[in-house]
């Protein structure tokens, strides 16, 4: 079905009757007309000052020459012309010219700018013309009505072009971006990456931080934060017993440390995020892997905050080697293994907030919930069992991380 500009161009089409003398004349004038049609579009629009003579310049004119000339065959066609047929070559230029000026970087403001100031010079120099060709007062106004009919169906054109280019060349450059995002998660070479945020781009930053968040809130987190940010939804790398049904997507925002560190968690409040250390951009790996690990082990905040990995280092470093940290309780806790559990628990539980609390026995009977005097006979049975060892910086360092609490998911 013909667009209501194409309707109202066949329409005017068929009402003009002008014969070949005056289209020769116009057509005479056409080069003139042009030219002086495209010095306007240069003068008055901003993103086409100072065209002319360049590739812009010279795009232009030939749009010009090429409306026009379809204009004036238009004019001509009196009845023949079928409203359900669009106008063929003139049209494809016209969508042509919109993909164009996208690819070019100018605004689709700029390009109906150009149209409304190409149909206001070239109107006023085709009339100068047609009147000097003797047309009537009636055939002027229809003569008008045409050609605004077609200017507004070549606009509508270029504006669809316009939209499919920008449209077509953002999810080429998502693409990009994606396939970049997985290229710092497999640990690409500098030189792999310079390329590939060349074809994507993308301008490197500083820093990168890695959030993992639930793939359906991950449209919503992204649109409030860097324009930049990577996003990676498929075939994350080290995330075991992943839920089918609940895929996680990856994000890399830029810069995001110091304060825009603080600005990225309050932006992710409410979601169930993980986010990662910032790391210099090309080792991202390296915040995916800490948000991954801090993810398995950490359960997400009743508050509704994010989960920040900063404040789970200690927990992180505990579980790191676990084997390491098997063999490390039986050698700490051996004076203890002879006890029964509960005795075991009660002396481990009282140990561990007695080096906490640096020995002050108020505090860790206040811990304890129990009496002074009851911490007082169990640190006793301790220096028993341990000895001078409990005054050696090393042996209480190994107590401390032997005696924490192991952090389950």
């Amino acid at each position: 079905m013909a667009s209501k500009p194409a309707r109202a161009t066949a329409r005017g089409a068929a009402d003009l009757q002008l014969d070949h003398a005056v289209l020769r004349e116009l057509r005479e004038r056409l080069p003139a007309i042009a030219a002086t049609t495209v010095a306007a579009v240069v003068d008055e629009v901003p993103d086409y000052r100072g065209a002319l003579g360049g590739l812009a310049g010279d795009t232009i004119e030939r749009a010009v020459q090429m409306a026009i000339a379809g204009f004036l065959k238009l004019a001509g066609g009196g009845r023949d012309v079928d409203a359900s047929t669009p106008l063929g070559p003139t049209r494809e230029g016209a969508y042509a010219l919109g993909r164009g000026e996208a690819r070019g970087g100018r605004s689709m403001d700029s390009l109906l700018a150009a149209y409304r100031v190409g149909a206001r010079v070239s109107w006023r120099e085709l009339a100068a013309a047609a009147a000097g060709a003797g047309l009537t007062a009636a055939t002027m106004a229809k003569f008008a009505e045409l050609l605004f009919a077609y200017i507004d169906e070549l606009s509508a054109a270029s504006v669809a072009g316009h939209t499919d280019e920008l449209t077509t060349s953002g999810r080429v450059r998502d693409r990009y971006r994606e396939r970049l995002g997985q290229q710092l998660l497999a640990r690409a070479g500098a030189d792999v990456l310079a390329a590939a945020a060349a074809r994507a781009e993308w301008t490197p930053p500083t820093s990168l931080t890695a959030v993992l968040l639930p793939a359906a809130e991950a449209r919503r987190a992204v649109a409030s934060l860097h324009a930049d940010t990577l996003q990676v939804g498929e075939d994350l790398q080290g995330i075991e017993d992943a839920d089918p049904d609940h895929p996680l997507t990856l994000l890399l925002v830029p810069d995001a440390d110091g304060t825009g560190r603080r600005h990225l968690l309050r932006q992710l409040r409410g979601r169930h995020a993980v986010v990662g250390p910032p790391r210099p951009w090309a080792q991202a790996r390296s915040s995916y892997d800490r948000a991954v690990r801090t993810a398995a082990l950490a359960r997400p905040s009743r508050t509704g905050a994010a989960l920040d990995t900063e404040q789970h280092l200690a927990d992180l470093v505990l579980t790191a080697d676990s084997e390491a940290l098997a063999d490390l309780r039986d050698h700490a806790l051996a004076p203890l293994a002879d006890l029964s559990p509960g005795t075991r628990e009660r002396l481990a539980e009282t140990l561990l907030s007695w080096l906490l609390h640096q020995g002050r026995r108020e505090e860790v009977a206040a811990a304890l919930h129990v009496h002074p005097q009851t911490v007082r006979y169990r640190m006793g049975q301790l220096r028993g069992l341990y000895g001078d060892r409990l005054t050696d910086p090393a042996v209480v360092r190994e107590l401390v991380l032997a005696l924490s609490p192991t952090p389950t998911p």
